[in-house]
Formats: structure tokens, sequence, C-alpha cells
């Protein structure tokens, strides 16, 4: 039995998975600092430990501009990537319908019922992937929400159209969560244990799909291919 190599991924989006993920569990481990203090710097100098909490937020600051830019990068290539073009997955056709159950079904029976073509992505996965996107959205939003709401005086170091763009971009989440400060920072917070269960069910997929189907699909954001039957 011959197997032939089917290319899923380019070298850039393979650096753009690992840079997301690795963004990822940064923004994690200091969101949940900057909501619950849970550790303290192993320097005992107490004029170095006040500024754990400084160093928590510009690491969340920076992580968080990160998944903005790749963001941007992601739905830029959902329409012009000349490699694929996962729009075209989301599109609520009756063969992307058809898809989705199927693997959904195969998924559910222990890959009992495999009738579909599995080389290259399909439309479970995408939407699967277009809801994780729709959460890293709404983490930029709210997330800016919460550093607009910290400029109190209207005005940043680069003056005041930073702040007014912010509002006008976020303020619309308040009103969306329930109307205050907190309601935003809550939804932000939950939002984030989404995203935990999101990625915990990703991997456990894609070794799923690695042990049943037998096509070295966990290799792919490795190596950037994966092998099928012919």
């Amino acid at each position: 039995m011959s197997y032939k190599k089917i290319e899923r991924m380019t070298g850039f989006m393979r650096l753009n998975h690992w840079v997301v993920a690795i963004s990822m569990v940064v923004a994690i481990v200091t969101g949940l600092y900057i909501g619950h203090p849970y550790y303290q710097s192993f320097i005992a100098d107490p004029a170095v430990d006040k500024y754990v909490m400084a160093w928590n937020r510009l690491a969340h600051f920076i992580v968080a501009i990160i998944f903005d830019v790749s963001s941007i990068v992601v739905a830029y290539l959902y329409f012009f990537s000349r490699f694929e073009k996962p729009y075209k997955k989301l599109l609520p056709t009756l063969k992307n319908i058809k898809e989705f159950f199927d693997v959904l079904i195969n998924l559910l029976t222990l890959n009992r019922v495999k009738k579909f073509d599995s080389s290259h992505t399909d439309s479970f996965n995408s939407i699967f992937f277009f809801v994780f996107h729709m959460m890293l959205i709404w983490m930029l939003l709210t997330g800016l929400q919460l550093y607009v709401h910290g400029l109190a005086s209207g005005i940043s170091s680069i003056g005041a159209w930073w702040p007014w763009i912010l509002h006008v971009a976020t303020d619309w989440t308040l009103v969306a969560t329930g109307g205050t400060n907190m309601d935003v920072r809550l939804s932000h917070h939950y939002t984030m244990y989404a995203i935990i269960v999101w990625v915990m069910f990703h991997v456990y997929y894609q070794v799923w799909r690695t042990i049943f189907w037998k096509e070295g699909d966990i290799s792919i954001v490795v190596g950037g291919a994966k092998y099928v039957k012919e």
C-alpha cells in the first residue's frame, strides 16, 4: 500500500500557528495573574517585587498585539491565500453541510463512518477554527475596552486620538455585556476559559485523527504535510 504526500500548511502558516500558540500561553498566564495575582517574583527585593504586576500587564499587552496582527493576517489569508481559501469551506452549500455532518458523525462513532476526503481541510475543521478566530476577535475588543477604561483622562502618551478611536471601536461591548466595565471584564475572563476548552479539543482532535486515520495529521504543524493512501 502506497501513500502520497499532501501539502497542508506553508512555512509561514506553521510559523503563524506556533506564534499564536506561544502567545496564547503567555496571555493566559499573565491574564490570570492580572485578574488574581497568584505568584510573586523570585527576587526578595521589595523594590523589584512591586513591579511584577506591571511586567505581567506589559507582557499581556504585547502578546495581545501579536494576536491582533495574527488575526489580520489570518483574515487576509482566508480570502486571498494562493495556497488555499478556507472561506470556501464556510459557505453554507449542500456539499459543505453534508461534509460537516459526515465528519461529526465519524468523530462521534470513532471512525466507523468515514465518507469524506480527509486529505484536505474539511468543513467541520474550518467552522471549528472560525469559532476560534471569532473568540480571539472578541478578546481583542473587550481587552481594548478594558485598556481604554484605564485611560480615564482621555489622553494617552501619543495623544487623545488613540483613546477616541478605542472608545468608538469598543464602547459597544459595554452594552453587549451588560452595561458596566465589570461585565466586560467578566466576559473577557470567561471567554478565556472557552478558548482553553477549544485548545484542549483541538489537540485531542488532531491526535484522534492521527490515531484513527493513520495519515500523520499531527505532523502538519511541524512539517506542513500529511500522507494519504493512494
